[in-house]
């Protein structure tokens, strides 16, 4: 009777285990499932999810990633094309409310100054030219017809809200993800 009781005793403990050992193996499937929109993704070595939406005959991918090219200050430099065909390193300023170019950008790109406004920066209020361009890009996100700014004081522009402002904002260490909310 008592090698009985021994294993009556012993059975919840096997069904807890049991139980716990399939909850480990089902759990993190589901976590990395949440961590995209799409049933189409994969992560790479460093954990980064990539979005294969278009590869597996999705629509639009929610998440984009741009390589961080260097830091300036601490801040990421990223390539950002413009009107299809220039491309200038920039700074992702999270801060900044538009699109920040340097006066020898908007000279590129032939920004043709139509109004100004007073812009609150980190040296203090000064006025700046607006203007348009045709088109921002980067890593897959397009922004047409979008008001930039023209600093005079800036030695790198900045890309702020008006590029970005639909979009959550992950900056990793070798790469910004930018998720479409």
């Amino acid at each position: 009777m008592k090698g009985y009781s021994k294993q009556i005793l012993s059975l919840p403990i096997a069904i807890a285990s049991l139980a716990f050992g399939i909850a480990i193996l089902i759990i993190p499937a589901a976590i990395s499932q949440a961590q995209t929109d799409s049933a189409c993704f994969m992560e790479d070595a460093n954990g980064n999810v990539l979005d294969l939406s278009q590869l597996c005959g999705g629509d639009t991918p929610s998440l984009f990633q741009v390589r961080i090219k260097r830091r300036d200050a601490r801040i990421p430099v990223i390539d950002v094309k413009f009107n299809g065909n220039q491309t200038f390193e920039m700074m992702l300023d999270t801060g900044a409310s538009g699109i920040a170019i340097t006066a020898q950008m908007a000279q590129s790109l032939r920004v043709q100054p139509d109004s100004t406004a007073i812009m609150e920066t980190a040296a203090g209020r000064i006025m700046v030219p607006l203007g348009n361009v045709n088109s921002v890009e980067v890593g897959g996100i397009k922004v047409n017809n979008p008001q930039v700014s023209i600093n005079e004081n800036l030695d790198i522009g900045l890309l702020g809200h008006g590029f970005f402002g639909d979009y959550d904002v992950t900056i990793k260490q070798n790469v910004i993800e930018f998720k479409h909310r």
